[in-house]
């Protein structure tokens, strides 16, 4: 890939997003088959893949101070507007709320599972009104409208580009870690400087977090006198408790923008906030905190692009090593160092299960940013998983491709137990 290609690729996978991702992409989807009802539909019908629904039960939705999916549809077709694409609820408010809890009230939604797709990311939402009907889906990606039809619209059906559903395997984007590598490194600082958005949006969200009491305040614990004690006042519990508190506000719902990464807010988060609390306090370069922004944000698309959008395998995994990348850059490593972080952190996470999306995801973040900085350390030190150690061979691209086949291929039954424990707790 040419750094045209590039550019053109981290800007279309690094974008905002309001809220947790899957709920609203479902809300965006909503939106557009509202859009082509021309009407406030009566009844909607919304048939969703295992993991889209796997990720947006437990989810706090911004601004209604609920969880979950009947309030996001709701609010998708009563206020939604698709222009906004993943900031899709951001006009919700309170008398918006209000107006979606009534119209819920009357009973007039179905959510259930797909039996028409085998995609892992599939968004099927059909409304009607007054004889009149409309439809519009979602697939693969989480803004990637593939049909709309209705009296309101032209119509739309790119269904057939889809191919065969998404699976596993070689992606057709040319990167390796090597060329991720020397882009981030030696593309002219004004191409990338875009980056850097990524840092105001998410270091404003984790400063929001502490004025308030979201999810499980990992953040705000770490930040008192206990969580001082144990940790200290240091770069380790400063690095954990900004990201933390970002992950536990938009857990929690809160009308806070974050810069996503690969359709996930959390993974935009652990790919940023640990390179720039990092950074700040190593008193590092404004270029070289650009750089390794990059680094981190376009490692973990690389390593995205063969694991799929949804999957077993928890997105902080991804993201928390694009950051140890990025921070073994910040270390002063060069690219040996970098191959070697990965590989200690793909060493340590291999396996780490997503049960969707909720408060708790603070947690894993949290497990996955601790790791990274500690897989930075060693690497800085020429220290490095072996490849007779578990998934790890001596190129780091099969070790990549290890963790996404295990994460996609391997971990399949597992995501089908886990959707199976989340749907019928007693």
């Amino acid at each position: 890939m040419d750094n045209a290609q590039i550019i053109a690729l981290i800007k279309r996978e690094v974008v905002p997003a309001m809220g947790c991702t899957e709920p609203a992409a479902v809300a965006l989807c909503t939106a557009y088959a509202t859009e082509a009802l021309g009407a406030v539909p009566s009844r909607i019908d919304v048939k969703l893949s295992a993991n889209i629904l796997k990720n947006a039960m437990g989810v706090g939705i911004p601004g209604t101070g609920m969880t979950g999916l009947p309030i996001a549809v709701a609010l998708g077709a009563l206020v939604g507007k698709s222009t906004y694409q993943l900031e899709v609820l951001k006009d919700s408010t309170p008398e918006a709320v209000a107006r979606a809890k009534a119209w819920l009230a009357g009973g007039g939604l179905q959510i259930g599972l797909t039996k028409d797709s085998a995609e892992m990311l599939y968004i099927d939402v059909r409304c009607s009104a007054e004889g009149r009907e409309s439809r519009a889906i979602i697939a693969r990606e989480h803004t990637r409208l593939v049909l709309q039809e209705g009296p309101a619209v032209e119509g739309l059906d790119e269904r057939a580009a889809l191919g065969a559903p998404e699976t596993a395997g070689e992606s057709d984007e040319e990167l390796t870690l090597r060329r991720v590598w020397e882009f981030a490194t030696t593309a002219p600082l004004a191409d990338i400087e875009f980056i850097n958005e990524s840092r105001r949006l998410n270091e404003a969200a984790a400063e929001e977090s502490l004025k308030g009491n979201y999810g499980h305040e990992l953040g705000k614990t770490l930040s008192r006198p206990l969580g001082k004690g144990i940790f200290g006042d240091t770069i380790f519990s400063h690095i954990i408790s900004a990201t933390s508190s970002a992950c536990d506000a938009r857990m929690a719902g809160a009308m806070i923008p974050v810069m996503s990464n690969s359709g996930s807010g959390n993974q935009g988060i652990a790919a940023t906030l640990p390179v720039v609390v990092f950074a700040r306090e190593n008193h590092n370069t404004e270029e070289e905190l650009t750089r390794a922004l990059v680094l981190s944000h376009l490692t973990a698309i690389y390593i995205k692009q063969s694991l799929g959008r949804l999957s077993a395998l928890c997105g902080c995994v991804v993201a928390s090593t694009g950051s140890s990348c990025g921070l073994t850059y910040l270390m002063g490593g060069g690219y040996e160092q970098v191959a070697a972080s990965v590989k200690n952190m793909i060493a340590n996470l291999a396996g780490m299960v997503c049960d969707g999306a909720k408060p708790s995801c603070a947690l894993k973040v949290s497990s996955g940013v601790s790791t990274a900085v500690l897989s930075a350390m060693l690497a800085v030190q020429n220290h490095s998983v072996s490849c007779v150690e578990g998934l790890i061979e001596d190129d780091v691209d099969r070790c990549i491709h290890n963790l996404t086949r295990l994460g996609s291929l391997g971990m399949r039954e597992t995501d089908k137990m886990v959707l199976e424990i989340m749907t019928n707790k007693q």
